[in-house]
């Protein structure tokens, strides 16, 4: 049974491509750019190639230098409020259709026990803030991109938000929100996500890569299938175990 109900915060951080959605986030900003013509047909099928991988093998390093190239490319010299604009596009038209019910469901099942559902991921946080503001979410970390005056300059600002960056923003974060992380939970697909599962007292790996789910299975973790038995478990363990926040 979960404990009393907690006057801290506790916070549920959900990975994105991949855990929210089928395939990679900047390959749906890639076909929104091309649509727009801010980009040529070679600059998509190369996106395309990307997001085929990385549905097939999950990503990689060389995956994430290579989506970090391409999506300063498509930045620099435009305004802050073009990219945004053109996330509203790209959920609308593309990301939407492809997220998993299953797991947004479970980000609803987070927010009634009265916890803030983050998104963290390495997509830049235009993307991802407008995926958390449209599904109601409380918020997103993502990759910074430099702005000057309110137009980008194509550079990072800071670095990927990937591995243990992505682990050091989420402590961050509960850090500023007073919230104890052994009451945290996280959910991810991918064994560069394993800081960040570390992080926690609670994780789920969903549909994982070969290499999480070995390291998911040595240590007990709970592995969601989007199947629905499965998920109907992941939502009982969620209610059933996790500890509730007062709302604040």
């Amino acid at each position: 049974m979960p404990e009393a109900p907690t006057a801290s915060a506790i916070v549920a951080y959900f990975d994105v491509d991949n855990t929210l959605l089928r395939g990679a986030s900047i390959y749906h900003l890639g076909r929104g750019a091309f649509r727009r013509r801010m980009l040529g047909f070679r600059d998509l099928a190369r996106f395309g190639w990307q997001q085929l991988r990385f549905i097939a093998v999950g990503e990689n390093r060389e995956h994430m230098a290579s989506a970090r190239e391409r999506a300063l490319e498509l930045a620099g010299g435009r305004s802050e409020a073009e990219l945004t604009e053109l996330a509203e596009e790209v959920y609308d038209r593309y990301i939407e259709p492809k997220l998993w019910p299953e797991t947004v469901d479970l980000a609803r099942e987070h927010l009634a026990k009265g916890h803030e559902v983050w998104l963290v991921t390495a997509t830049p946080v235009h993307i991802a803030r407008v995926i958390a503001t449209r599904l109601g979410l409380t918020g997103a970390l993502g990759t910074e991109i430099e702005a000057v005056d309110g137009v980008l300059t194509g550079r990072l600002n800071g670095q990927v938000l990937h591995g243990e960056l992505k682990a050091s923003a989420a402590r961050d974060l509960a850090a500023r929100l007073g919230a104890d992380l052994a009451d945290c939970w996280a959910y991810s697909d991918s064994r560069n996500d394993i800081p960040l599962l570390n992080l926690v007292g609670n994780r789920v790996v969903v549909n994982p890569d070969a290499a999480l789910e070995r390291y998911a299975d040595a240590r007990g973790w709970a592995t969601l299938r989007l199947r629905p038995a499965s998920i109907r478990e992941a939502q009982r363990r969620v209610r059933r175990e996790a500890r509730a926040a007062r709302r604040r």
